[in-house]
């Protein structure tokens, strides 16, 4: 088995690879593939004026939302140097501060700083979960939020043929999953799989209070759509029985921080 080292810099080759296939996706309004959006959900309150960190900003194009809302500072972090490249080419003219760094590294960004923290569809990318909550916690003032978004933990254990959705594996099972020639590419690309639980805990010990934990329901934009069966990994027949996506958020709370100063 690789070691965390290994398994980051093959998910960088990767992503440097395979960027151009996720160009302008899972970004906001949306949270994922067929999910609920921001404008339905309103997790992120007033963002005019405000100081934002894009954790595995992509294309930008979260980030060129985030500044059409009014925020005051873009910032992200992202370890895919042609994602970076992409991103400031969408960006141009906004004086966004983007890096180009794994999530899990400790890179100088300023503490107690922002106002929003988030990440839509690239959290669970990192090798260091803990690590990773831990660093976005330092990150944010108190009082600040952090919003997520990823795949419903149970999904990836799903498998859907004929119309039928089952357990294909055991979702107890939390190892890592290399999917090879991803996106068609020759490219590996290795993954960790956690349960919903391991993300609220860790969480938790990172000092967060969880606000929402939303088991996404279908857009409504795809509501009247018909319900093709399809056996696709993301397909809406299969999210619109089983969530595709979780969205969670939560808040570096002042009793929380007061509590560590003490």
């Amino acid at each position: 088995m690789k070691n965390a080292k290994d398994i980051l810099e093959q998910n960088k080759k990767g992503w440097n690879t395979v960027s151009h296939h996720f160009n302008g996706k899972d970004a906001l309004p949306s949270y994922g593939p067929f999910a609920q959006t921001e404008d339905e959900l309103q997790l992120f309150e007033n963002i005019k004026d405000k100081k934002v960190l894009e954790i595995g900003y992509g294309s930008g194009h979260s980030l060129r939302y985030m500044a059409s809302k009014g925020a005051n500072e873009l910032w992200g972090v992202d370890f895919s140097q042609s994602q970076k490249k992409a991103a400031e080419e969408l960006l141009t003219g906004l004086g966004p501060h983007l890096f180009c760094a794994p999530m899990e590294k400790e890179i100088g960004l300023p503490k107690q700083y922002f106002d929003y923290v988030y990440s839509i569809y690239a959290i669970g990318w990192t090798i260091d979960l803990s690590t990773t909550f831990n660093l976005i916690y330092s990150y944010l003032k108190v009082g600040g939020t952090f919003i997520f978004s990823w795949d419903h933990p149970l999904y990836a254990h799903l498998h859907n043929e004929n119309g039928k959705i089952y357990l294909k594996e055991s979702y107890q099972d939390e190892g890592i999953r290399v999917f090879e020639n991803f996106k068609g590419e020759n490219v590996s690309m290795t993954i960790h799989r956690r349960k919903m639980a391991t993300y609220i805990n860790e969480l938790i010990k990172a000092g967060f209070q969880i606000d929402s934990v939303i088991e996404s329901d279908v857009s409504t934009c795809y509501k009247d759509e018909e319900e093709e069966i399809s056996d696709r990994y993301y397909s809406l027949y299969k999210a619109k029985n089983f969530p595709a996506t979780m969205i969670i958020k939560a808040t570096k709370s002042v009793e929380e921080k007061w509590d560590h100063a003490r």
